[in-house]
């Protein structure tokens, strides 16, 4: 994607989810009957420099005092410019080689999807995906999204986002 001055931009795209999630993303489980099934996902124009990847999905709107964490995965290698839909899957084998993905705040690994309460109106879930100046992060699929978010802080080149929305 180019910015109005023609410079090329670190963009992040779907083809799976726009503005909104839909009952394939919702979780199945926490009172939720989704399928569970992670959206397509793909990037270009990483920055010079760029070892790795990761991709997070969080909402912040989540009443827990700290948000949530739906999707953690690092590791990605440099030349991987997509996910493709159900990477989020564990037991498929569809994310890229070498990607590790961690708990999420379900406490499980993979993708977990949007469930927000009934009735807790829309929440918002950011999408991103870091382009990193490391190949490894050093850590393994067992870390809490918090100690990944913290090593992913420290290690971000760029990052770029899409927002979708969602309620019960």
């Amino acid at each position: 994607m180019k910015q109005a001055n023609g410079q090329h931009t670190f963009t992040l795209t779907s083809t799976d989810v726009g503005g909104q999630a839909t009952k394939t993303q919702e979780f199945n489980g926490f009172g939720g009957s989704g399928d569970n099934i992670s959206p397509q996902l793909a990037w270009e124009n990483a920055p010079e420099g760029t070892k790795s990847f990761a991709v997070t999905m969080y909402d912040p709107d989540a009443p827990t005092g700290s948000g949530f964490w739906h999707w953690v995965v690092f590791d990605i290698p440099a030349s991987v410019n997509e996910l493709v839909t159900n990477a989020g899957n564990t037991t498929l084998d569809l994310a890229p080689k070498g990607a590790i993905q961690s708990l999420t705040d379900y406490g499980i690994k993979g993708f977990g999807g949007p469930c927000p309460p009934v009735g807790h109106g829309f929440h918002q879930y950011i999408i991103t995906v870091h382009a990193l100046k490391t190949e490894k992060i050093g850590l393994d699929e067992n870390i809490n999204p918090a100690i990944v978010g913290f090593n992913l802080w420290n290690q971000t080149l760029a990052k770029a986002s899409i927002v979708v929305y969602y309620q019960r």
